[in-house]
């Protein structure tokens, strides 16, 4: 019998807001970050960070990232 091994978990939140300067990664209010949600692989990260990266392309200051939760969880895995 074979059996499948389910694929790791590699986390990813994607989160954003507006920057209080474009050159750094300062937001403007803390409070009004969008947590847009945590996802279990980077393809699905990547879908909603394009999706949030899209409706805010007209507000120059809006800035969307995609943070890799599972290296911070376990800094050995790639």
């Amino acid at each position: 019998m074979v059996t499948e091994e389910e694929p790791k978990q590699r986390l990813h939140l994607v989160f954003g807001g507006e920057l209080k300067d474009l050159g750094a990664v300062d937001f403007r209010d803390l409070s009004a970050l969008d947590i847009v949600g945590i996802f279990p692989d980077y393809a699905s990260a990547q879908a909603a960070w394009r999706a949030k990266a899209q409706a805010t392309v007209d507000h120059a200051s809006m800035r969307y990232f995609i943070v890799h939760m599972h290296r911070l969880l376990d800094p050995e895995t790639v």
